[in-house]
């Protein structure tokens, strides 16, 4: 049975990874930052199968370290790091307070990398590492500038994901920037045109996709490859 560790699954997008992994036979840790009560239902239909750790905020490297020495022993066959917040939306440059700027810079893009560190020693040979980013940190695409401070974010994680795979190169895992798509999450809104459950269907039908196929790539949730 493959495992997952599941980093961020209280809500949205990270929940549903671990519902679905759990429907495809997988057995699952997830971490939360606090106590979901969503997670926990899921919990109750899949039994010992998920494991919850919590808290586990991952702008909080005491927390973060305390989860690498509590897993120190366990193997990943997949290592999933599900961060992104969203501030500053509509808001001009000079307008966004340096503590949210800060904060997004932080959680988006330098904090999954570190979490990553922590636990490259946890990914078992031959196994995937996913970050998820967004088609918005495409510095190639972008032709419109919209939520330029979130692009940024992201883009800045693409970078250090790259940067990450050039430090490892010992790593014998496949690492990807996923983009899920345009979800009808709290951050993607009502009007996204991707539900929850066909984004994380395609995100884990792209893992297996994937599977075993080495080095980096940026890609969506149709496996369908996306310019740095």
């Amino acid at each position: 049975m493959k495992h997952a560790l599941i980093i961020g699954a209280s809500r949205g997008l990270g929940l549903a990874l671990a519902g679905e992994h759990l429907s495809r036979g997988w057995q699952v840790t997830a971490t939360v930052r606090a106590p979901s009560d969503e997670l926990h239902a899921v919990r109750d239909g899949f039994g010992e199968a998920l494991e919850i750790i919590a808290p586990v905020d991952i702008t909080d490297q005491e927390q973060v370290a305390g989860l690498a020495a509590y897993l120190q022993s366990q193997w990943f066959n997949l290592v999933f790091i599900n961060a992104g917040i969203l501030l500053g939306r509509g808001q001009q440059l000079t307008e966004v307070p340096e503590s949210d700027l800060n904060a997004m810079f932080l959680t988006n893009a330098i904090s999954p990398i570190r979490v990553a560190d922590q636990l490259i020693g946890n990914v078992h040979p031959g196994g995937m590492v996913v970050f998820m980013s967004s088609v918005l940190g495409s510095v190639g695409t972008n032709d419109d500038g919209r939520a330029e401070l979130y692009r940024a974010s992201k883009a800045a994680l693409n970078s250090l994901i790259r940067s990450f795979c050039a430090r490892h190169p010992q790593l014998d895992a496949t690492v990807l920037a996923m983009h899920p798509g345009v979800v009808r999450t709290a951050m993607g809104g009502p009007d996204a045109p991707l539900d929850i459950e066909t984004s994380v269907a395609g995100v884990a039908d792209t893992i297996e996709q994937r599977w075993g196929s080495g080095g980096h790539a940026f890609v969506d949730y149709r496996n369908q490859v996306i310019p740095w």
